[in-house]
């Protein structure tokens, strides 16, 4: 907090309580010292969008980089997916124009569909015929065998080169309020972004909705191609 970082104040403290709540239950310790310290900060909701314009600027310098790097922040975009299921995501995963994120992966836990559109297969086309062997669709540059992991240093050199502030996260954002901004509907733009829905309703609708969740990002695909011109 003195260093004006908030927001990191309030993940440290989470992480701590997370980490002392593991130990109580193995036994290690007897209390959480994170009990009854206040929130350091008060949470806020991200709220940014890109502009179809700063979309435009930031693509192109996405296809001037031409890395797997850039080519994950475009998956991100086309799919609206979130960054750590993007960068593990696995050849075996995908079949045909569908992506399975697994539910070890996925953050609620359950595996989750999703169509690819024709501007996200040519992306990935790519870095198929890259792959040497990988089981990774984006491997790590450093570490042999195992997935990208940190994308931050990449995502603040984007920010200098297209002149676009954002982070990672924005790019789902983004993704989500331009489909629905298209008039495609709420609750599929909630499917496409695996959220859990609460209610008897949820129980009940056993539907998969996948007619209407590859509709919906073939027309966020079309679109982002007339964006980006």
């Amino acid at each position: 907090m003195d260093r004006g970082s908030p927001i990191m104040a309030n993940r440290t403290k989470a992480l701590v309580s997370k980490i002392y709540n593991f130990g109580i239950a193995r036994g290690l310790v007897d209390h959480n010292p994170r009990l009854g310290i206040p929130q350091p900060a008060k949470a806020r909701q991200r709220e940014r969008v890109l502009s179809e314009e700063e979309i435009r600027r930031l693509w192109r310098v996405l296809d001037d980089q031409g890395t797997a790097m850039a080519a994950s922040f475009k998956v991100r975009l086309l799919t609206a997916q979130r960054g750590v299921e993007v960068l593990t995501m696995r050849w075996a995963d995908l079949d045909g124009d569908w992506w399975t994120i697994p539910g070890d992966v996925a953050k609620n836990g359950f595996s989750h569909r999703v169509p690819l559109s024709e501007p996200a297969q040519a992306v990935l086309a790519e870095l198929r015929d890259a792959a040497d062997g990988s089981n990774w669709v984006f491997p790590s540059p450093k570490v042999a065998g195992k997935p990208m992991a940190n994308v931050q240093k990449a995502a603040d050199r984007l920010v200098e080169l297209a002149g676009v502030e954002f982070v990672p996260h924005d790019l789902r954002r983004t993704a989500a309020s331009h489909m629905t901004s298209m008039g495609i509907p709420r609750l599929v733009v909630s499917k496409i972004l695996n959220h859990v829905e609460q209610g008897v309703t949820a129980v009940y609708d056993r539907h998969s909705y996948d007619e209407e969740k590859r509709e919906a990002l073939a027309r966020w695909g079309d679109r982002l191609l007339q964006i980006i011109g």
